[in-house]
């Protein structure tokens, strides 16, 4: 069940450096494609605010890695519940805010992960 939930952190931080390469490198291009409900003449007057988004979508990644690194268990969990909870908090605000599949894309999969530590 531990390798199974890391796997699943994993899952969750390496969708999460995605969504920093899309919003922070590849918003007027990807992100057109990504974000269909969004006006096209909207990207490139927002590509700072993107940016900003990313980076923070990457500092999650990065906890979530970090978590994976941490060789005391109990210390391990209590990151990654942190990090994943911050994931589900955000997903769940952006569903209810910009777009409704945002909780499938990025709050299910940490809610997932989540269940999964905490049943290690």
């Amino acid at each position: 069940m531990t390798i199974l939930s890391q796997i699943l952190i994993g899952f969750v931080a390496i969708e999460h450096l995605y969504i920093l390469w899309l919003e922070m490198f590849a918003w007027t291009t990807r992100g057109r494609k990504t974000f269909k409900s969004l006006s096209p003449d909207l990207f490139e007057p927002t590509k700072a605010l993107a940016a900003n988004q990313g980076l923070y979508n990457g500092f999650l990644a990065a906890g979530l890695f970090w978590s994976l690194l941490i060789t005391d268990p109990v210390w391990s969990k209590n990151v990654s519940y942190f990090f994943l909870g911050c994931v589900i908090v955000a997903g769940v605000y952006g569903a209810a805010t910009a777009q409704r599949s945002i909780f499938f894309v990025q709050a299910l999969p940490a809610l997932i992960a989540l269940i999964f530590v905490l049943l290690a």
